[in-house]
Parts: structure tokens; sequence; C-alpha cells
């Protein structure tokens, strides 16, 4: 498929990227790069002041006919989504978004959701492009990145707790606020989470459950003043050099839970390394969140148990020590 088959509907761009972009889109269709509702990101030269730039485009194929042949790509769209540079997306934005028609001879997850609530809107005719396609695309940032910045404007100084509830599955609760800051902390919350990168099974299912159900656990904060109050916030407080929860990213967990599963293996041969783990759990400031996910994920292997519970119980007896 080349670039003269396919037919630009809108964009923001300027003129002389829109060819190249079009060019781009065309290497990707016929490699068969691009699959139905699945965007993906990543970086191209366009001619535009950043050169490179971060380029998010998914693929929506309309319902064929039953004489329709398959792979027929007519009345099918791609979405584009542009900011400054392909890690970089969510946060230099350009702001630009393009529809392209194949009627001519893939923060993803976000975007694919957000794209995919255009395709009721598209037909062949786009009689709606002013009044519903053009300002649906237009408000893409807003409405898929920038929730991000909204929650850690509200919370403020707070984030910290709000991440430590994210990865200690925690639930979080919300009051005397709107439903749109609702949804903001509960995608941001979802966001923070390591939910779907550690192993799950009927015991750390029951964990979150038990977790959850624990009306006492939930963290609570009340938007009825600014910056917003937070009730059983203290059930966070890690006991550490730095007194707080270190406001970690996803990534930095990642890397600790890794850092901690290396250490319980070496542990159960050796008491060094059982010293070891006990220095980087209280130094962290995160060790009950990393402790909690290493249980359930090591809930089948008797030894490693009981390294956690040697370690658990080390983290409670600091905490006690701490308070006394």
């Amino acid at each position: 498929m080349g670039p003269c088959s396919l037919s630009l509907v809108d964009s923001s761009l300027p003129s002389e990227a829109e060819p190249e972009l079009r060019c781009y889109i065309s290497r990707r269709l016929s490699k068969g790069a691009l699959l139905g509702g699945m965007g993906n990101i990543a970086t191209v030269e366009l001619s535009v002041p950043e050169q490179a730039v971060g380029c998010y485009c998914c693929l929506l194929e309309q319902e064929r006919s039953p004489d329709q042949a398959e792979g027929d790509g007519n009345g099918d769209y791609v979405v584009c989504f542009l900011g400054g540079s392909e890690k970089g997306l969510n946060l230099y934005p350009l702001n630009c978004a393009v529809l392209i028609s194949l009627t001519d001879p893939t923060f993803r997850l976000e975007l694919d959701k957000y794209v995919q609530g255009l395709q009721s809107s598209l037909s062949p005719e786009l009689l709606n492009l002013e009044t519903e396609i053009r300002p649906y695309l237009s408000r893409w940032y807003e409405e898929s990145v920038m929730h991000i910045h909204r929650v850690v404007q509200l919370v403020q100084g707070n984030i910290s707790y709000l991440l430590h509830a994210a990865l200690s599955h925690t639930h979080v609760e919300m009051t005397a606020t709107d439903e749109r800051t609702k949804a903001d902390v509960a995608r941001f919350v979802k966001a923070a989470s390591l939910q779907g990168l550690v192993q799950e099974d009927t015991t750390s299912a029951s964990l979150c459950k038990a977790i959850s159900d624990d009306s006492h656990s939930n963290l609570v904060i009340n938007c009825s003043s600014t910056p917003p109050t937070f009730t059983n916030a203290g059930v966070f407080v890690c006991v550490t050099d730095h007194c707080l929860i270190s406001p970690f990213p996803k990534n930095h967990a990642i890397q600790d839970m890794n850092n901690l599963k290396r250490f319980i293996r070496q542990a159960e041969m050796s008491h060094y390394a059982l010293f070891r783990c006990c220095l980087f759990l209280q130094g962290c400031g995160n060790g009950d969140v990393l402790l909690q996910n290493a249980r359930a994920e090591h809930s089948g292997l008797p030894e490693a148990c009981s390294i956690i519970r040697v370690l658990e119980e080390f983290l409670s007896e600091q905490a006690q020590a701490a308070v006394h």
C-alpha cells in the first residue's frame, strides 16, 4: 500500500510534515505492523521544529460487508497522536491529531481506549467531522495523559501515600469530590500498581481481597479542603531513616522487587545474605510493599516463605522500637 492510497481526512500538522507521516503510516501498513484497535508508539522524523517526534498510531477497522474482500482497507482509518519524543509523548506534546482514511486503490492502553471511543462516530461520509470527530481528537492529551498531572496537583506533597496505596493493593476512597476526579485517581492508582507484573495465585488474590474488604485499611482522601486531607495515611508510614514512604515510581518498584527476590534466594543459603536483605528493606522505604508482593509470589516455596516471615518480623520489631 503506497502513500497515494491514503486519504488525509484531518490534521493539525504543518503541511510539509503531512506527506512524511503518510509515507510512514503506509510503510507500517504494508508490513502488517498495524493491528486493528492496538496502537503502537515509535519515533518518526518529520519536518517540524522537534524533528524527531513520538508517534502513536492506531488502525480502526470498520465492519466488512459479506461481499467485501478480506484485507480491503476501504473505510478503515488510522488515528495518530504526536508528542515531543517516543519516551516523552506524555511530557512535551505537540498536541497534533491526524485522521487518515484508507479509501483509495497502538501511557498506549489509555490511548487505545480513547481512540476506540471514536469508532462509533466514523462513517464513510464523515458528515460529523467538524461537530464530533475534530473536537474529540483535539481532547486526546487532556483526556488520556493529563489525569496524571491533575492527580499530582491535587494531592501535592501527599503523592507518596497514593503511590504506596497503589503498590500495596490498598483501596483508595474519594469523598467530597466530583466524578472526574474520582476517575482520575482510579486511573492513577491503576497505572502505578504492580497489577499484572508479579505472579498472581490464590494466596495473592485472597490477600488483595482481605485488604480491600477491611475498611479500616482504606486510604480515604477528603477533597473538601486544599490540599485534600488523608485518613488512614498513618498506616502507610514506614520506619526508615527518612521517616516517610519514598515516592518511587513503578520502574523503581519493579527493580526493587527483582533485587528482593535475588536477596531471598541468596538468604536461603547464607545468613549474611539475610542480613543484607534486612538492611535493604530497612533502607528502601517500601519494605512492607515489597514483602507483601514477595509473599504472594513465593507462596508455594516453603524455604522462601520462612525467609519472608523472618524479614516481616524484623520490620515489625523495627517499627515497635521506633514507637518506643
